[in-house]
């Protein structure tokens, strides 16, 4: 059955945002989210290859055996990383140094695995498409609002413009690793108040936040969410 795009979409963007509402792909998020150009420039970076492996894997799934598939996802998105790494390189290279290793390790990134698992692996092309295109959007999104907020606080710019009045002392925790963590926890929270919010104002039930590894796609393949284990 064709799914409707704009669902596909939003549905990346806010209602199983990988940020602030599945939690996953947190390590790039926190290590990378110091400004908002690392931010944008880290989430731009994984919608591409996220897009691009879902098409692919969509498109040859019914060709993928069952039990060697994760290993074939991993090659592909392997391929997209080190395209998507060359052109970094090749036409924005301050940002390549920026943001460094986190580059190459979008082809562990469990977002990428995730929703080629989830999703592209039983959709087709089109579909899968979209479902990148909004999943990478959300993950953006996310990324950079987070930047944005840590940079303010921490440098008191945005997008290295100065923002803040003559006088203001930048405090230097919002870049600093515990600054990642606490803003991020600010962000999911304010955004899962919001939800619920929503949800009540149009009669609907409070939405679930799974915890943990049960928020992944990818559980089912490791058995963390039998065990009930956590990220």
């Amino acid at each position: 059955m064709k799914m409707n795009p704009l669902k596909v979409i939003k549905n990346g963007v806010i209602t199983e945002n990988p940020i602030l509402v599945q939690c996953i792909g947190l390590c790039p998020a926190l290590a990378t989210s110091t400004s908002a150009v690392n931010g944008m420039g880290m989430g731009i970076a994984a919608a591409a290859v996220l897009v691009g492996s879902n098409v692919v894997i969509s498109a040859i799934r019914k060709f993928v055996p069952d039990e060697i598939r994760i290993p074939i996802f991993i090659v592909l998105i392997a391929g997209f990383v080190t395209v998507t790494q060359f052109l970094i390189s090749g036409f924005f290279p301050e940002l390549d140094k920026s943001l460094g290793i986190f580059i190459p390790l979008i082809v562990v990134n469990c977002v990428i695995l995730a929703r080629a698992e989830a999703f592209a692996f039983k959709n087709g092309a089109l579909d899968s498409l979209f479902d990148g295109i909004g999943t990478g959007l959300g993950f953006t999104i996310a990324l950079t609002a987070l930047g944005a907020a840590r940079e303010l606080l921490g440098n008191g710019t945005i997008f290295d413009i100065k923002l803040t009045p003559a006088g203001f002392q930048p405090g230097l925790l919002a870049i600093l690793p515990p600054g990642g963590f606490i803003a991020l926890g600010i962000f999911m929270g304010a955004f899962r108040k919001y939800q619920e919010r929503k949800a009540a104002r149009q009669g609907k039930p409070e939405p679930v936040h799974a915890a943990g590894c049960a928020g992944c796609a990818m559980s089912g393949q490791c058995g963390a969410a039998a065990k009930g284990g956590g990220n």
